[in-house]
């Protein structure tokens, strides 16, 4: 049995929004397709089905985004690799800096990318 640790959400946002993350502030996010890395410890599959259920209490920046009218998740994938060892693979530009990574020790930036 393989002990995936990390996840990617391939995210659509159908038009340009503006969103007030936590307390990370407002931004825009233009229309375009993102990947979000995260990870869980244990009960991943869990966390995962929270991020795609509609009805949630907002408490990590992505459920803001994931919340917010004509975004949804187009594809989840599982990884084995570490959280910020996959996040830095993966090519894309950083919007909205810490967005998933206020506590990163690894250098990241965030864990939000936008995909040209």
């Amino acid at each position: 049995m393989i002990n995936f640790i990390t996840y990617q959400l391939f995210i659509e946002v159908n038009e340009p929004i503006t969103l007030a993350i936590g307390k990370l502030g407002r931004f825009d996010f233009p229309a375009g397709s993102y990947v979000y890395t995260g990870s869980a410890k244990a009960h991943m599959e869990a966390r995962i089905a929270r991020h795609l259920s509609v009805d949630k209490k907002l408490r990590w920046h992505i459920d803001y985004l994931l919340n917010a009218c004509g975004v949804h998740v187009s594809k989840v994938a599982r990884s084995v690799e570490s959280e910020c060892t996959l996040n830095q693979k993966t090519a894309g530009t950083h919007l909205v800096a810490k967005f998933g990574a206020s506590d990163c020790q690894a250098g990241c930036i965030s864990h939000l990318k936008y995909l040209p």
